[in-house]
């Protein structure tokens, strides 16, 4: 697949809620989920604030999703997120049965979508979706390592 004007867009939007997460000491990571060209549910990362390893912005989008359309399975939904997920937000994108994943930088420690894994297209897995990668790569990419660089300047002093 190749990248749409819309895709930028939408990451952009993921990247505000990676704002968000970053405010809150959170690492910046975020997520939306689009149906019908209009945003259904978003996300940011809160693993830290609720002491929970599941707080990811993925997962956290991906349950208020459901929950708005009262469906488990997300069919016809697009996931943008700002970093490649990792194997439980993959797994779980599986399961909802998602149109398509679109994402920002990868994470070749932990990405599940092509750099460790790539379980979108695992032919053993009961369902299968497009990714694109690399949307507005390097922002996501820079608040990241951004958001890092300070947390080890913080940790010198």
């Amino acid at each position: 697949m190749t990248i749409a004007k819309d895709d930028g867009y939408w990451m952009g939007r993921a990247l505000r809620q990676a704002d968000l997460a970053g405010k809150r000491g959170e690492v910046p990571i975020g997520a939306v989920i689009v149906r019908d060209g209009a945003i259904i549910a978003s996300g940011y990362n809160l693993r830290e604030s609720h002491h929970d390893p599941t707080a990811h912005a993925e997962l956290i989008a991906i349950r208020k999703a459901a929950r708005k359309i009262g469906a488990w399975r997300l069919t016809g939904c697009t996931v943008y997120v700002t970093l490649e997920p990792c194997a439980m937000c993959m797994g779980a994108m599986v399961l909802a049965r998602v149109a398509a994943l679109v994402y920002g930088c990868r994470d070749p420690k932990g990405g599940a979508a092509g750099s460790l894994y790539d379980l979108a297209c695992d032919q053993r897995l009961n369902h299968r979706f497009p990714v694109i990668a690399g949307v507005r790569e390097e922002e996501c990419s820079r608040k990241l390592s951004e958001f890092f660089a300070a947390l080890r300047a913080r940790k010198k002093t």
